[in-house]
């Protein structure tokens, strides 16, 4: 029992809500009572404090509007006692009046459940409101004061290069006009012709097109949005215009720096802003790589743990890239030089765990290199990023481990960036201060840096004010709650002036965070405004106050129509709006109490929910809302309907294969609804085939099958509802027919199947159903469904999926924007049947593709052009109209911008294009709903084009049997190189031999040709191949035998340096240019003294080009030998070095097992050091990029056994070959011209000589066989002499037959020889007449002057 004493001020008698709230409060207690004669309460506010419930009083300050709603509201409260906590809230008091404090009730103990119920009302009474409905017709008629929709951020970064933009939208009824203030004073915008305000709109726009600088119009911008109703205040946007200074100029020194030693090179950016993003490359902007060693600090600073030597190869620049204005400005290069112990850079030791050990450098203990010291402090605000860093130096490089003191690392928060270096906690909270430290360790010790973190807080919303909506004389309240750290200050403001300069208002009382008001009217329509802030930072809320006076309207439409089956719960909707709010009555058949309690209940929104629909509940049912202003009704017409019911349903069967099987479904339902029953087999809509008949109580099915086994499921529904049966069918097969009956008969192909059917039409699926044929004696097994469409392939059939032969009806997926047409083929043992009639068309809708075209291939077709092919996507991935293909290409080296263009085919020609050049190509489809996903890149070459010849073609004779030729890569390979093809024939004098034509791979560049002869040379011509054809040629020769050179002076050259047994070495080098002459390697061969050297070298001289044979003793030549016994461990000995001005060759001799590798370190006279890994067996390696004239070091050693090494050699490498102008008397192709000059003058003279001897003054002896006399001369020798030696002419000279000497004139005259000139020819010019003597002294001179100059006899004497 619990004891009451309510106090009470003596009113008249009267029923009030004090009597409904005493009944309430008593319920299922006995309390004792004053008297108390008829208290009014107009408002009471429970509060248990200390054991004592206050509720206050008063009744002479509220409208009688209010307190009649307020009564009907107790009397609610009063009459449904047995759901008090579920209707309170729908019959909470609101608004209630201003007045003296009340009757007083004192209680003992704790307080009972109602003193809850009291606090809830008390709480709800100050902070309830009106919301007003999202119907535009009802916001558009409502007065509103103005609400900020948009405004730009409280730190407004422009680009100076655009037009100034400051947003301000702001709505409101009537519509709110603008203006602003810049730096806290008015800013007149007509002043400014810059400066222009958008229509409807406060958003200010600033030009300048016209000239002027944007800096001039930096500063503290707000904006004020006012209408009749009040102002609305934005946030103090702070304008600031981007800056990207220029790096200042400076001379940097080069930083020297010992290896080991640790290294920080200062970026320090010009402060931009926004602040620039860092970054470090070379001068050649190449990133500079980082490592837990190298790495870049949150500063921009670039840290170096310790420097080695290898951080010498490169310069050192830092990038500042400003955000706005997209450049990127560089600071000058530093350049580093590392001062070393040890010049030989030995890349394979780079990550070797002794590689500070190998290099001289001496290990040491961490240090920090950032933060400094042992401990530092941190402070961050809540909500941002935390960012620590510990950068530490040492030998080896330390690592960096992150600890909390006194806690774990927040692992849903933290993460570890920059090498372990950086430790990031994002969103921070209060809970993440504290102290962290970070650990900085390595095998030499550790040390460790403190961090001191606290965290601080901008002000953050805890409850942020709303706008407030309260119908004439009701209470609410605004609050404005933030926290922050340090606490922030409230300042409230109404219509942008401060609280204490506005005009009193007696119904509004400010407590703190808090303004409350009482018993508002029309008048108290304001803005207010809350600016929380401390000295991280400050929160402005805009929250009108807005007093409605509303009668109550019906949002719904008029006279539904509520259909509903019996028994079944349902709620009936009355949405409604008014200010005051109404109260709402639900009432059936327009008479009657209010519908409220057992099987009905109402809610709060004006919803009646009926808990079991009953026959007698049919009806119109009304509902009212009511406040002081009027009242608004609206009529729901309900109906009941019978369930829908199964009452003879399906059975369980058992059928034999063959039989007729009904399975029965008979339904009653309400006459008054359309009635649909559907079956299901196994869960799934079953087609009704030709073998089977559905009535409407019933399903029968004729020849079952063993594949009209199954669960079947009637469905019968309406409207409103449905009910289902279930029943199984199990079929059995025919026990009189024998087991081997299928057996005998013959089995065939499946026949087609029939009747295909489209139905659940969806976006991407559809449902495909079909009869299936007569297996003829084979079950069917599976069946396959084909499309086809009229689009990219119109007639061509594909397959689309396959399914089982126990299914008739499948739901196929479906792509976007494809005119489908299907068809099936069924498959059993026996084979496929013929395909099924065509079904109907259906065409999907379309959507951008989801995938590109494949196969894309970037080739060139000619030297000049690279052509781009694709394999064309089909119809069922295109997706959409018009599909295309956007082809983009750009040079892989050069990074430059994308060339794109659109192509409908499948390919496109990229002309103008340079020889053999890598591009990244990019193809993607489109079509008219958009693109497809981002593309992969593919790399494509341009055209190919014939090779340049090959580099540095070496001909080698190491003995008299065999040739070694050698030769370097194209240095233009203009393409893919597929082989190379060697010509070469053999020659000796002018006799030349069959030519031989030998083809290599690509990879090949050594070739021995096997000597047929001793004395015969070679003459070799080498070129290149690409796809297009052979390129240039290269031809060189063998060395003359040594039989054929002419022993002089070996030319000075730089010899090779040697480590191993002495030998007689013959070496000949010709190179691919014929004035130049290059050292190579030569191998060894057996000697023919041990203490002889023997060297042939091709040199081209300006004088002559000659084979040199020297033969010198070993204690005159410069080459170096070094006897060396194989050693009985493993080891690697007599290591020789053969170089020239730019390669050398280098061979050794070791004892490893076959299939071991080896690694050639060599450094050369600036401590460059570079290594050649060697695969096994791989002897000569032959070293490139070699300098003229620098002297090199050089070891070789195990890969797998690194402290197994060869002694370290000294080698120079000749001086650069001087190009002088060759005689060209030396030439081959001079000499060569000259002999065949020398031959056609001899060939000349002696076809004239034969001439002149054929057509001679000489007669002819007659036709009669005179014997010779023993006088004459010539008899012995079968010749004539027809001189006289008594009339013998002068030597040179010509004789005519009267014996006058005449010059000048032709010895080929026939005159003479005939009589009288009538002598005859033949057709052919041949003389047919006898010759007449005239006198034997011209005779004798006519053939002796023939004889003397005739080179004929000589010939033949000669013989």
């Amino acid at each position: 029992m619990v004891k009451i004493c309510l106090e009470c001020q003596s009113e008249p008698e009267e029923r009030g809500p004090g009597s409904a709230l005493r009944e309430l409060l008593t319920d299922g207690e006995t309390a004792s009572t004053d008297t108390c004669s008829g208290a009014r309460l107009t408002d009471f506010c429970a509060v248990w404090d200390a054991g004592v419930f206050l509720v206050s009083a008063a009744g002479k300050g509220a409208p009688s509007g209010v307190t009649e709603r307020r009564l009907n509201e107790a009397e609610t409260l009063n009459s449904v006692r047995e759901a008090q906590f579920q209707r309170l809230e729908a019959a909470r008091p609101r608004g209630l009046g201003r007045g003296a404090r009340g009757p007083v009730l004192r209680m003992a103990g704790q307080p009972p459940p109602w003193a809850y119920i009291a606090v809830l009302l008390c709480v709800l009474s100050l902070g309830g409101a009106i919301e007003i409905p999202m119907d535009p017709s009802i916001q558009n008629e409502l007065s509103q004061p103005p609400t900020i929709t948009k405004q730009s951020v409280k730190d407004h970064i422009v680009d100076p290069r655009d037009n100034i933009l400051i947003e301000c939208e702001a709505k409101g009824n009537p519509a709110p006009s603008f203006h602003w203030t810049r730096n806290s004073k008015f800013f007149n915008i007509a002043k400014d012709p810059r400066v222009s305000m958008r229509r409807r709109s406060g958003t200010l726009v600033i030009d300048f097109r016209s000239g002027g600088r944007p800096e001039e119009y930096e500063g503290e911008y707000q904006c004020f949005a006012r209408n009749k109703f009040g102002t609305a205040l934005s946030n103090r946007i702070r304008l600031q215009v981007s800056k990207s200074p220029l790096w200042p100029k400076e001379n940097l020194d080069p930083v020297v720096v010992q290896e080991g030693a640790p290294l920080t090179l200062q970026c320090n950016p010009p402060p931009g802003l926004p602040s620039p993003v860092i970054f470090w490359m070379s001068s050649s902007m190449e990133p500079i790589t980082q490592d837990k060693r190298v790495s870049q600090g949150h500063n921009g600073d670039l840290y170096f743990s310790n420097v080695m030597l290898q951080d010498m190869q490169t310069d050192y620049s830092c990038n500042a890239r400003f955000h706005f204005t997209h450049t990127i400005q560089q600071k000058n290069p530093f350049t580093l030089k590392v001062l070393t112990n040890h010049p030989y850079n030995d890349s394979s030791l780079r990550n070797h765990p002794d590689m500070y050990s190998a290099r001289g450098v001496a290990e040491r203990t961490p240090s920090f290199m950032y933060p400094q010291g042992t401990a530092s402090s941190q402070m961050v605000l809540r909500g941002m990023d935390l960012l620590l860093e510990c950068i530490a130096s040492g030998v080896p490089t330390p690592d960096i481990a992150w600890y909390k003191k006194g806690g774990d690392l927040p692992s849903d928060k933290a993460k570890f960036e920059n090498f372990n270096k950086a430790l990031r906690i994002t969103n921070v909270s209060e809970e993440d201060s504290g102290e962290y430290f970070c650990l900085a360790s390595n095998k030499m010790g550790s040390i460790r840096h403190t961090i001191s973190v606290r965290v601080k807080a901008a002000p953050y919303w805890l409850d942020e004010p709303k706008n407030l909506i309260l119908a004439p004389g009701e209470d609410g309240r605004l609050v404005c709650r933030a926290n922050g750290n340090p606490k922030p200050t409230v300042q409230w403001m109404v219509n942008g002036e401060p609280l204490q300069s506005a005009p009193p208002n007696p119904n509004r009382e400010v407590a703190g965070d808090t303004i409350i008001f009482r018993d508002t009217q029309i008048s108290s329509r304001a803005v207010y405004q809350c600016n929380t802030s401390n000295e991280h930072g400050y929160l402005l809320a805009n929250a009108f106050v807005s007093v409605l006076d509303v009668p109550p309207r019906m949002l719904s439409p008029r006279n539904q129509l509520i259909r509903v089956i019996l028994y079944n719960r349902t709620r009936l909707d009355c949405p409604f709006f008014g200010s005051p709010i109404p109260t709402l009555r639900w009432f059936k058949n327009g008479q009657g109490s209010n519908l409220d309690g057992g099987n009905y209940h109402v809610y709060e929104n004006g919803s009646l929910e009926i808990k079991m629909i009953r026959k007698e509940d049919q009806g119109i049912y009304t509902c009212v809302a009511t406040n002081i202003l009027g009242k608004a009704e609206n009529q729901v017409r309900l109906e009941v309907k019978d369930p829908t019911r199964i009452y003879r349903m399906p059975e369980d069967q058992v059928a034999k294969r063959g039989t007729t099987v009904q399975l029965e479904c008979r339904v009653k339902h309400d006459p008054s609804l359309k009635l649909a029953v559907s079956w299901l087999k196994d869960d799934e809509p079953l087609y009704i085939s030709n073998r089977m008949k559905k009535e409407e109580d019933s399903l029968t099915i004729f020849g079952v099958a063993e594949r009209d086994q199954g669960s079947y499921t009637c469905v019968a529904s309406t409207e409103l509802d449905q009910d289902l049966a279930k029943a199984y069918l199990t079929v059995l097969a025919d026990q009189a027919t024998p087991t081997n009956r299928l057996a005998a008969l013959p089995k065939g192909r499946p026949d087609r199947p029939r009747d295909l059917e489209l139905t659940d039409l969806a976006e991407r699926s559809v449902r495909l159903t079909w009869i299936p044929g007569d297996d003829n004696n084979s079950p069917i097994t599976d069946y396959v469904v084909q499309f086809e469409e009229d689009q990219f392939q119109p007639g061509v059939w594909h397959d689309h999926s396959k399914f089982p032969g126990s299914v008739n009806s499948a739901v196929l997926r479906l792509s976007p924007y494809v005119n489908y047409q299907f068809r099936v083929i069924a498959i059993n043992e026996v084979g496929s049947s013929h395909p099924s009639l065509p079904s109907e068309r259906y065409r999907t809708s379309g959507a951008p593709p989801e995938s590109n075209p494949s196969d894309v291939k970037g080739e060139g077709t000619r030297k000049n052009n690279m052509e781009i092919t694709w394999t064309p996507m089909n119809a069922t991935s295109a997706f959409g109209p018009n599909l295309r293909y956007i082809v983009k290409w750009r040079r892989r080296e050069t990074r430059e911008t994308w060339n794109n263009v659109t192509v409908w085919g499948s390919r496109y020609v990229v002309g103008q294009t340079p020889v053999y050049v890598p591009y990244e190509i990019r193809v993607q489809a489109e079509n008219d709903f958009g693109k497809g996903p981002e593309p992969d890149t593919v790399i494509g070459y341009s055209g190919e084009d014939l090779p340049s010849a090959p580099r540095r073609f070496r001909v080698r004779q190491p003995n008299l049997e065999t040739i070694n030729l050698e030769w370097d890569h194209p240095e233009h390979p203009n393409g893919i190189l597929i082989g190379y093809t060697l010509k070469y024939v053999a020659f000796n004098g002018t006799k030349v031999g069959k030519q031989i034509v030998e083809n290599f791979s690509p990879n090949q560049t050594k070739f021995t040709v096997q000597r047929a002869d001793p004395v015969s040379r070679y003459r070799f011509s080498l070129s290149a191949r690409t796809q297009v054809g052979s390129g240039e040629a290269v031809t060189e020769e063998s060395p003359a035998p040594p039989n054929e050179a002419t022993p002089t002076a070996a030319p000075p050259t730089s010899p090779p340096t040697t480590v191993g047994a002495p030998g007689t070495v013959s070496s000949t080098d010709a190179t691919a240019t014929a004035a130049a002459t290059e050292a190579t390697t030569v191998p060894t061969v057996p000697p023919v003294a041990p203490t002889t050297t023997a060297t042939t070298e091709a040199t081209a001289t300006t004088a002559s080009t000659a084979t040199t044979t020297t033969t010198e003793s070993p204690a005159t030549t410069s080459r170096t030998e070094i006897q060396e016994s194989a050693p009985d461990e493993q080891s690697i000995w007599n290591v020789t070095v053969l170089p020239n001005s730019k390669w050398a060759n280098i061979s050794w001799k070791h004892n490893f097992g076959p299939g071991t590798d080896f690694v050639v370190e060599y450094t050369d006279s600036n401590h460059t050091k570079k290594t050649v890994p060697v695969k096994a067996q791989a002897q000569p390696v032959q070293l490139t990029d070699l300098y003229p004239g620098m002297t090199y070091t050089l070891r070789v050693y195990s890969r797998d056994h690194e402290g197994i090494s060869s002694a370290v050699i000294t080698f120079m490498t000749s001086a650069a070959y001087t190009n002088n102008q060759a005689d060209i008397a030396t030439q081959g192709w001079f000499i060569g011209l000259m002999c065949a000059i020398a031959l056609l003058v001899l060939i000349l003279l002696i076809v004239c000589f034969i001439k002149r001897s054929r057509g001679g003054k000489y007669p002819v002896r007659e036709k009669k066989d005179v014997p010779l006399g023993p006088e004459d001369p010539k008899e012995e020798d079968g010749s004539f002499d027809y001189s006289d030696e008594d009339n013998k002419p002068l030597q040179g000279s010509q004789t005519s037959l009267d014996g006058t000497i005449k010059q000048q004139e032709s010895d080929d005259s026939l005159v003479d020889y005939g009589e009288g000139g009538e002598g005859q020819f033949n057709e052919d010019g041949s003389f047919i007449g006898q010759y007449t003597v005239k006198k034997d002294k011209e005779e004798t001179e006519g053939n002796e002057s023939s004889e003397a100059t005739s080179p004929v006899n000589a010939i033949y004497s000669l013989a």
